[in-house]
C-alpha cells in the first residue's frame, strides 16, 4: 500500500449540473497530490464523450435556484431544458466558473485515472471510440482494486 493519499469517485450522472462535482473534486485532489480515479458508469459515461453535449437536469430538482419561480409542469415543456441549460451556462460564465470541458481537461492533464464501466458500455452498445483519449475500460473489480486502498471514496 502506497503512502500517497487516494481519492476514488464513482460518477453515475451525465448532466451538466452532475458533471461538475466529479471533475472539480478530482482536479482539486490531483492538484493536492492525491492519486485520483473516477469510475464512470451508467449515465456518467456521457461525461467521457469527445463532444461534451450535456444539459441541466432541472426536472425533479426543487433545490435548483432559478431567476424566477418555475413550476414543475413548465419545466417539462419542450425546449425548457435547453433554455435552462443556456441560462445556467451564461450564469456560470458570468461568475467565472470554468467550462465543464475545461475541467475535464484539467483532470486529463493532472493524470486523473478515468475508467469507463465495461458492463455499461456493453449494455448500452456504446462505442468507446467516442470517448476522449486515455480512457480505460474496466469493471467493478477495477474500481474496487483502487477504491479498496482509497482514503476517500465518493458516489455521485
Amino acid at each position: 500500500m502506497s503512502d500517497d493519499k487516494k481519492l476514488a469517485i464513482i460518477a453515475t450522472k451525465g448532466s451538466l449540473d452532475w458533471g461538475y462535482p466529479p471533475f472539480i473534486l478530482a482536479s482539486t485532489a490531483a492538484a493536492l497530490g492525491y492519486e485520483t480515479e473516477i469510475f464512470f458508469t451508467f449515465y456518467g459515461l456521457k461525461l467521457l464523450e469527445k463532444k461534451l453535449d450535456v444539459q441541466v437536469t432541472s426536472l425533479g430538482n426543487p433545490g435548483m435556484p432559478m431567476p424566477m419561480p418555475m413550476p414543475v409542469m413548465a419545466q417539462a415543456l419542450p425546449g425548457m431544458q435547453a433554455m435552462m441549460t443556456s441560462m445556467m451556462k451564461k450564469k456560470m460564465k458570468s461568475k467565472g466558473v470554468a467550462d465543464l470541458a475545461d475541467l475535464r481537461q484539467l483532470c486529463v492533464d493532472a493524470e486523473v485515472r478515468m475508467v469507463a464501466c465495461q458492463m455499461t458500455v456493453d449494455l448500452f452498445e456504446m462505442d468507446a471510440g467516442n470517448f476522449i483519449d486515455g480512457i480505460e475500460l474496466g469493471g467493478a473489480a477495477t474500481f474496487f482494486e483502487f477504491a479498496g486502498d482509497a482514503d476517500i471514496t465518493l458516489f455521485m
